[in-house]
């Protein structure tokens, strides 16, 4: 059974266009990301599902130079995308990461992949529930759960929002929620990459903590955080957009 984690990403971003390439310590953002996903141990494979504008060559050339999978499809029909990827892949279990999302924490996802594959669960995530910083975002389900969700719905919303469909019907599939041990006061924090405000404070942090140590964790993260108040005022008043 090969488990691999697809990465949504794609350069026509609307709040924040070329955000999964802008350079943190001469690297792209998204390079960062998936040297951290390269730590977890549950990852057969990692892959990137782009999009077939010219405007995503770029991601793709870099896929090609990090040995990482592509797969290059529609730009708004995400679900389809993400779906061939794993079928070009022979990709039995999705982990669902999204392009904005530079800190994630490769340990967490090793904890929501041993939870799928121990537990007769349909989809297990952290975001149903928050209780992890936004930007932790991990969900994990299978192809085979997909490929019913693509015939169940035709809806846009669920086609842009790949997962949203199997958490919105719990009646049809069987979830599961991690919720974590951290204070409250991190639960809604921003570690995502949505707006400026977002990127800098994700530089900022790369550049406290990577140099001395890449392999930083989210405990390193949040000490930051505690150290350095001000950083958490960067991005404060940036909202999450609705998905309806």
């Amino acid at each position: 059974m090969k488990t691999a984690a697809i990465i949504e990403a794609r350069m026509t971003s609307t709040r924040l266009p070329g955000k999964i390439l802008r350079p943190i310590l001469n690297r792209p953002t998204l390079e960062l990301l998936i040297e951290r996903l390269g730590r977890a141990r549950t990852l057969d494979q990692i892959i990137v599902a782009t999009t077939d504008n010219k405007t995503d060559d770029p991601v793709e050339d870099l896929t090609k130079r990090l040995g990482v999978g592509c797969f290059r499809g529609s730009e708004d029909d995400v679900l389809d995308r993400v779906l061939k990827a794993a079928h070009k892949y022979n990709v039995d279990t999705i982990v669902e990461i999204t392009g904005d999302c530079p800190l994630i924490d490769p340990e967490l996802v090793d904890v929501l992949v041993g939870i799928f594959r121990n537990k007769s669960y349909d989809y297990v995530s952290n975001v149903l529930t928050r209780t992890y910083p936004r930007g932790l975002d991990t969900q994990v389900f299978s192809t085979k759960a997909l490929e019913e969700v693509n015939r169940l719905t035709q809806d846009p919303v669920d086609h842009e929002h790949v997962s949203y469909y199997i958490h919105e019907h719990p009646e049809t599939f069987r979830l599961y929620n991690l919720e974590s041990d951290l204070p409250k006061k991190f639960w809604d924090i921003r570690l995502t990459v949505d707006t400026i405000e977002d990127f800098t404070l994700i530089n900022a942090i790369f550049e406290e903590l990577y140099p001395a140590n890449p392999a930083f964790s989210t405990k390193d993260i949040l000490a930051l955080l505690e150290e350095k108040k001000d950083f958490l005022n960067i991005n404060r008043h940036i909202q999450q957009k609705k998905v309806r």
